[in-house]
């Protein structure tokens, strides 16, 4: 069976090649549309000056005002009266306040008699743990040795602390806990005084310096037979049970 198309006359045969070749020109045209320069023609600007020969400027018309000249000063009379002074004026004489190597001044001489010496009992305050004779608190009387009333006085501090103590209601809602230290003076009359304290928070503070300030009157120490301050220190722990 012989083929109906002459294969001498097939188009796309060589279809690949032409693709290359025009491929191979547009890029060619394209690189050289790339490469033309065009350049600006120079133009030429001509600057035209100006230039005036005369220069006529308006000067404003202005006005002199004449001033009269000031009078003259009066004249001097012709006749000068002199007048005296009547009045006599003192002078005022300042002495010298200053002293000099000749200037004697006379020893004060005082007398021993006119002397007032004035005792001034000086407060001693003596730790708690050194003093010779503690102070008694109410309900340790019958105690004899110093070592029973020292433990008694302390005992009773901390029953007054657990009787008295109220937690803080503002210390309460915000969760505020802790140790305040207090350290407080019993004065020679047997009054708490100088109360000092330091903790966590002033709402404990306050409330540890009221427990401490409501203590009872008691006996005072004594040092070698008078009445002394002692001082005392004792820590208030604020903790709160759930």
């Amino acid at each position: 069976m012989k083929p109906k198309k002459n294969p001498n006359a097939e188009i796309g045969r060589n279809s690949s090649l032409y693709f290359m070749i025009g491929l191979t020109s547009v890029l060619f045209m394209t690189w050289q549309s790339f490469e033309v320069k065009f350049y600006e023609e120079d133009s030429k600007v001509s600057e035209v000056v100006q230039v005036m020969d005369e220069l006529k400027e308006d000067v404003p018309v202005t006005e002199m005002i004449r001033t009269a000249p000031p009078p003259p000063p009066p004249s001097a009379p012709d006749v000068i009266e002199i007048v005296e002074d009547v009045d006599d004026v003192e002078e005022t004489v300042i002495e010298s306040t200053e002293s000099s190597q000749e200037t004697f001044i006379e020893d004060a001489v005082v007398s021993i008699e006119d002397v007032n010496v004035a005792e001034v009992e000086e407060d001693i305050v003596v730790p708690f743990a050194v003093i010779e004779y503690v102070p008694v608190f109410p309900g340790c009387e019958d105690l004899q040795t110093q070592a029973e009333r020292k433990e008694c006085f302390n005992e009773k501090v901390q029953e007054h602390i657990k009787r008295n103590f109220k937690y803080p209601t503002a210390a309460l809602e915000m969760g505020v806990t802790g140790r305040v230290y207090l350290q407080f003076v019993i004065d020679s009359k047997g009054h708490v005084s100088n109360i000092q304290k330091r903790g966590p928070d002033k709402l404990l503070e306050t409330e540890a310096v009221r427990i401490i300030a409501s203590l009872p009157k008691v006996k005072p120490g004594e040092q070698r037979g008078k009445p002394v301050s002692v001082k005392y220190s004792i820590p208030i722990n604020f903790v709160m049970q759930n």
